[in-house]
């Protein structure tokens, strides 16, 4: 149990009125970066709450963050169709990736940095050679029947959540594919650190816990309202609490062990959603963004088992 504590509000003048629809630290979680409605993909240092640079080329709403294992290059998606990689210094365009057929909802890099994923709505996960000057994809992986709404990597697995309803597990060394079906749309994927768990989110109001070497659920995590809108869950320091926004605007936290919530807590406007959450891997700090166009940071010390 616990209190949650907000340590910054961070909002920039143009995102006013605008959906911030996703907000990730970086790979060593000093910095934050986000994307919304507004177009700009924007970095912040999370603990003093500043701007630190904007990277503008996107024609339409920004919908998938990722930051590069060196945390030298950030790669961003959404509804121009468009896939950029960027240089963090500079702002340079690296690469611009085309060739999607719908918007783009998530990217996702390597372990290595070497190759990027991204997924769409036209049904299709690109992976792309970032070190090749070719800009055709290395592979396309066209399984899914409906658009493809989220993405995590670890190793040589690739997880996929897709409105289908299932949730596609390729093992790319392999040549192997698991699919698990939850009959809803599936709006997120996220890897435990060791990857042997897999945390989805599905539209039903409810947060799945699985085991992904016997493919079996091991937990649900309810009490929330999650029926419209793509919203990201995650674990928590040492992975024993999940984290979930909800479409009223507010925040929960479940135990891991029993599945009951030990906070809730009102971030956001009342009845506008809380688009993603996403807390620090090591310390005792959590970011939501909504579709108040807010990106909050808060600290969790409190939050106990």
């Amino acid at each position: 149990m616990g209190l949650i504590r907000l340590n910054q509000s961070l909002e920039a003048p143009k995102s006013k009125g605008g959906a911030v629809n996703t907000a990730i630290f970086n790979t060593g979680a000093t910095y934050l970066l986000t994307g919304g409605a507004d177009r700009s993909v924007r970095l912040w240092n999370a603990k003093k709450g500043t701007l630190v640079k904007s990277y503008d080329a996107h024609a339409y709403e920004v919908l998938g963050l990722a930051c590069a294992p060196d945390n030298t290059k950030i790669s961003s998606c959404g509804g121009d169709r468009n896939v950029f990689l960027w240089d963090v210094p500079t702002g340079e365009i690296l690469k611009r990736f085309t060739g999607h057929l719908g918007k783009i909802n998530a990217v996702s890099f390597n372990e290595e940095g070497s190759v990027l994923a991204s997924g769409s709505a036209d049904m299709s996960i690109r992976l792309w050679d970032l070190k090749s000057q070719q800009r055709l994809p290395l592979q396309i992986l066209d399984q899914a029947r409906d658009s493809v709404t989220s993405l995590a990597i670890k190793g040589p697995v690739i997880a996929a959540g897709s409105v289908d309803g299932n949730v596609r597990v390729y093992d790319i060394r392999m040549g192997e594919l698991r699919v698990d079906f939850f009959d809803r749309p599936v709006t997120s994927v996220t890897f435990s650190q060791d990857s042997s768990l897999l945390l989805t989110t599905t539209l039903d109001s409810t947060i799945h816990l699985m085991d992904l070497s016997e493919g079996t659920q091991l937990s649900e995590f309810k009490g929330h309202k999650n029926e419209d809108y793509r919203t990201k869950a995650d674990f928590g320091k040492g992975e024993s609490i999940v984290w979930c926004g909800d479409e009223e605007g507010k925040i929960r936290a479940w135990g891991v062990e029993t599945s009951s919530i030990i906070l809730e807590h009102q971030a956001h406007e009342d009845g506008r959603a809380v688009l993603w959450t996403a807390h620090h891997p090591k310390e005792d700090m959590l970011v939501t963004a909504g579709r108040d166009g807010q990106i909050k940071v808060w600290d969790t010390s409190n939050v106990k088992v």
